[in-house]
């Protein structure tokens, strides 16, 4: 199975009706995703995968944000989060940087959401490759990955 068909059963398995479109241009940032899709920056939920004391850390950040490793730190009880190694990052989701979904992984990721996508009626997070996206409100986006709502800016 492919990435995007792990992300795309995950989504299924969980019962959210996600829109998943494959584009024609690589969106590997959030405001390449952005302008691909014709929305907001702050609606793209960028996946990013941290190293909190050795083990993976998902946080969804909106694409308006840069996270706040020291804040994330406290929030998760960390002594230092920084951010992983492509080889990390690619070990812990089965996908590589810049095309990581909410969902799909090998095993499940300790998640946390940032709260300012709720401000957003319809986000679009990764769909497993530089490629594919997903559409997905807030409260199905925490359910879907069972994440902490904190501030992560």
């Amino acid at each position: 199975m492919t990435p995007v068909q792990r992300v795309v059963a995950a989504l299924h398995a969980a019962g959210v009706d996600a829109g998943v479109r494959r584009l024609d241009v690589p969106v590997p940032t959030a405001a390449a995703a952005a302008e691909a899709l014709g929305c907001d920056v702050g609606a793209i939920a960028n996946s990013l995968v941290f190293d909190a004391d050795g083990e993976p850390l998902l946080v969804l950040a909106s694409g308006a944000h840069r996270v706040d490793t020291a804040k994330v730190a406290a929030l998760v009880g960390a002594t230092r989060v920084r951010r992983a190694s492509s080889a990390f990052v690619t070990a812990a989701t089965g996908q590589e940087v810049g095309g990581v979904a909410p969902t799909g992984h090998p095993a499940p990721l300790r998640t946390v959401v940032d709260v300012d996508l709720a401000a957003y009626p319809l986000l679009w997070a990764g769909g497993g490759d530089h490629h594919t996206m997903f559409s997905v409100n807030y409260a199905d986006l925490l359910r879907l990955t069972g994440g902490e709502e904190a501030a992560v800016a």
